[in-house]
């Protein structure tokens, strides 16, 4: 179950089992508690579900069943759906249809297609060709294989054709009942109204059972899984009139006279009937178009896939299908070219345009052993790489993913939506019936004809789309723009709580500096000179995978260092590593791993240390046989976006703290140069879950930004967990917003960008709520004792569409705006 339609399903299928006293149903929960009067089986409750409809079934609580998750897609003809207004969250079907709950047309999600990358001849389909060019046997023009209109454009172009066929109809019967208000009406002159009536019951007969059909299916359907919708009030609506209108020309002797003309035929709406649809229908049609605009950013991430590529074999370069690339080909980029898949620099330097993917306009240089990603623009040099990951695993891929992904999630503000719309279409129908009634006992004559328009005008105004639209369109269309501007968001309530964060931690290595540290010296002592200190921290260091191990190799490497063999290697969290060389124990690491093992070191070691930590240095202690012999000195650059992000973040009222592994003084030093008052040192990773913990109890806000493993467990708890696109795996996973350039400045586009979305939302929900509480008295006839003025039917419909359109524009408003 994904929704209250879903739960209200179940507990009426499950309740009308015979035996059964009372049941209960979570959604939060999954679960059914049921009494009964005796034992019911539960093949028997299965049984009642499937014959209700619906893909459900119910298990005893014990038994271990595995929940089917939404698709992903890979490649295009997957069919993966989903409702517009995420009635059902997260919920995708296989087939394009319309929504169980709002019955809304289903949408396809976009998803990276990459082709086959074939040629074909239209009219020689045997010919198939790698490149594009012409027929060997006609000479036309080559045409992709692959090329297939989107479902999204397929039923856009469905709905306007039968937009047409009902205009086309429409229109006649229109003029028949409008000829009505022409003096001495010519038409009646070629055959009395009686014979009029039977040519405009049989011109609606297209329109209401072909081209608009579709809207009673939906209606019939709500009431029977009971989620009532817009479409339960126009199928009402137009069915009673259309049905109203047949009844009158059948039995007219069963009508009084109030509902009959001066010669003595019934009153008939067919035109209202026709004309609503076709007006409804026409909203549908501009709905289409505009929904099509609300994923454009994900559409344009999907036309940066190239579907060739240039694969290095024995020495020859080979055109391949990008489907065709395996992990370790060797790919040449030319200039110009859009870059295949994830990989890395093999041979070569170049400049890459990655604003399509960070938002930053600027080149960024490329050289020997850089990584580069799918859908990046090469400049103008040519180089080799190799390809480190292919299909689904690209980064580009990962983003269309993520975003389809958060575009289909629910912000918070939406439950407020969720449950007026609950219960929205009862309390219309409410309405419509005190309106007949009230038009009934106080209206002018004929005071039945006025109560049953302005009845029907009541149900065809009112407009739940609207307000269901109001809050994923916003969502969708912002994420999109999020992910444009390299701030990937995982789900729609990460945005809208960046808009109240009060408060930001963010950690050292690789959120405020690059992040590529380099060793700047190594110290020694009387009983270790240099080399030999560098040695050993060679040795023990090659075991790890941290950065700064990282650097530490990469320089003694530089210095053709020789490595020893280091035995019983072990990580310790936070502090360092230790292990045994020449059955020596060695650690590496901070002062707090020093103060555990219980070593001390010596003033003279430790004051060189500190002068060095005073620069923002860090500086990992080597100590053997319990004995600290030297020391290294990492330098990692601050970036130049950081001091002007944080200035920017404070001048907005965020209370910034850095937290650090690092020591007090590297702290301080960065913290200076930032002009950040707020800094802690020394933090293990227990240290920054337990301050988001603190805070939080405090009543504030927290988001937290860092880029390691370290980092995941505090970026989890967070209000907010901002991921650097260059760190790690499980910290990207852990977080709600990843950056995919990896500095600060990416969370002041994130607030930037979460407060333009809910401003949006809050726009689209007032308008959507002011319409209705406008819209339905006026139809209802609040106008008419003081100003004579009646809503007609035809308006309201035209009302209604414009209502839903009007909402999905103001979203895509938000695809103009900079962040």
């Amino acid at each position: 179950m994904s929704c209250n339609g879903c739960k209200s399903h179940v507990e009426k299928a499950l309740s009308e089992v015979e035996g059964v006293s009372k049941v209960e149903v979570s959604l939060e929960n999954k679960s059914a508690t049921i009494e009964m009067d005796k034992h019911v089986s539960l093949t028997t409750f299965q049984d009642a579900l499937k014959e209700s409809g619906g893909n459900y079934s119910i298990h005893h609580p014990d038994d271990k069943i595995e929940e089917e998750k939404p698709k992903e897609v890979k490649e295009k003809g997957s069919g993966v759906y989903y409702c517009p207004m995420h009635c059902e969250v997260e919920k995708t079907y296989d087939k394009p249809g319309d929504c169980p709950v709002c019955g809304m047309d289903l949408v396809e999600q976009p998803s990276l297609n990459s082709g086959s990358g074939k040629y074909t001849c239209p009219m020689h389909p045997e010919v198939i060709a790698d490149e594009p060019g012409s027929c060997p046997k006609c000479g036309m023009e080559l045409v992709p294989m692959d090329a297939d209109e989107s479902e999204e454009n397929k039923t856009y172009q469905k709905l306007v054709k039968k937009l047409w066929i009902a205009g086309a109809f429409t229109l006649p019967i229109f003029l028949i009942a409008m000829s009505e208000m022409i003096p001495n009406n010519p038409i009646y002159k070629l055959m009395p109204l009686k014979y009029w009536n039977w040519v405009q019951l049989v011109l609606s007969i297209p329109v209401v059972f072909y081209a608009t059909w579709m809207f009673f299916q939906r209606a019939y359907s709500s009431v029977v899984r009971r989620s009532l919708n817009m479409f339960t009030l126009i199928g009402i609506g137009s069915g009673v009139a259309w049905l109203f209108s047949l009844a009158g020309m059948l039995f007219p002797d069963i009508f009084p006279a109030q509902f009959k003309t001066h010669g003595g035929t019934v009153h008939v709406y067919f035109e209202a009937t026709t004309v609503i649809l076709t007006l409804v229908l026409l909203g549908q049609v501009l709905e289409a178009r505009a929904h099509s605009k609300t994923n454009n950013a994900v559409k344009e991430l999907l036309k940066l896939a190239p579907n060739k590529a240039v694969r290095i074999e024995n020495g020859e370069e080979k055109s391949i299908s990008i489907n065709d690339i395996k992990v370790g080909d060797l790919l040449r980029v030319k200039p110009g070219d859009k870059i295949p898949v994830d990989g890395i620099i093999e041979e070569g330097d170049t400049s890459i345009d990655e604003s399509m993917i960070t938002g930053e306009p600027i080149p960024v240089n490329k050289e020997k052993g850089d990584k580069v990603s799918s859908g990046t623009i090469n400049g103008k040099q040519s180089f080799v790489m190799k390809a480190e990951k292919v299909g689904s695993d690209t980064l580009l891929s990962q983003i269309i993913h993520m975003v389809n992904n958060a575009s289909r999630s629910k912000a918070p503000i939406q439950k407020l939506a969720d449950k007026i719309s609950g219960y929205f279409v009862p309390v219309v129908i409410g309405i419509s019936i005190i309106t007949f009634i009230v038009w009934v006992i106080f209206g002018p004559e004929p005071v039945y004809v006025y109560a049953f328009v302005n009845a029907i005008a009541v149900l065809i105004i009112a407009c739940p789309c609207a307000l269901g639209l109001a809050t994923p369109v916003s969502v969708m269309v912002g994420v999109g723009k999020g992910a444009q501007s390299g701030v990937l968001v995982k789900n729609a309530e990460a945005l809208e709580k960046m808009n109240k964060i009060d408060t930001l931690i963010i950690d050292k290595t690789g959120t405020v500096t690059e992040g590529k540290p380099s060793v700047e010296k190594v110290v020694g002592s009387e009983e270790f000179d240099e080399n030999k200190v560098l040695q050993y921290i060679y040795s023990i260091n090659q075991l790890s995978e941290h950065p700064l191990s990282e650097a530490t190799v990469k320089y003694a490497k530089e210095k053709s260092v020789s490595a020893l063999k280091a035995d019983k290697f072990e990580s310790i969290t936070g502090k360092g590593v230790k292990a045994l060389i020449e059955s020596e124990e060695v650690l590496l690491g901070n002062m707090a791993l020093m103060e555990q093992e219980g070593i001390s070191i010596s003033s003279e070691l430790k004051e060189k240390a500190k002068e060095q930590q005073e620069l923002g240095k860090t500086v990992p202690y080597l100590s053997v046989k319990g004995n600290v012999v030297g020391f290294v000195v990492i330098a990692d650059a601050i970036k130049e976006t950081s001091r002007k992000a944080i200035a920017e973040l404070k001048e907005n009222g965020i209370n910034v703290i850095m937290m650090t592994g690092d020591n007090q003084y590297t702290a301080k030093a960065v913290a200076d140069e930032l002009k950040l008052t707020d800094f802690r040192a020394d933090c293990l990773p227990e240290d920054k879950l337990n301050e988001v913990k603190k805070m939080q109890s405090e009543g504030h806000l927290i988001a937290m930004a860092g880029d390691g493993i370290n980092d995941a467990p505090a970026l989890a708890l967070a209000d907010v967990g901002i991921a650097m696109g260059t760190g790690t795996d499980v910290a990207i996973e852990s977080a709600a917003i990843t950056l995919v350039k990896g500095d600060l400045h990416g969370i002041v586009k994130a607030r930037k960008l979460s407060a333009l979305v809910m401003k949006n939302i809050k726009q689209n929900l007032f308008f959507a709520l002011i319409y209705n509480s406008i819209g339905v008295p006026i139809a209802a006839g609040v106008l008419f004792p003081f100003f004579g003025i009646l809503l007609s039917p035809m308006i309201a419909a035209l009302a209604m569409s414009f209502s839903s359109v009007s909402v999905i524009t103001n979203a895509l408003r938000l695809r103009k705006t900079g962040i």
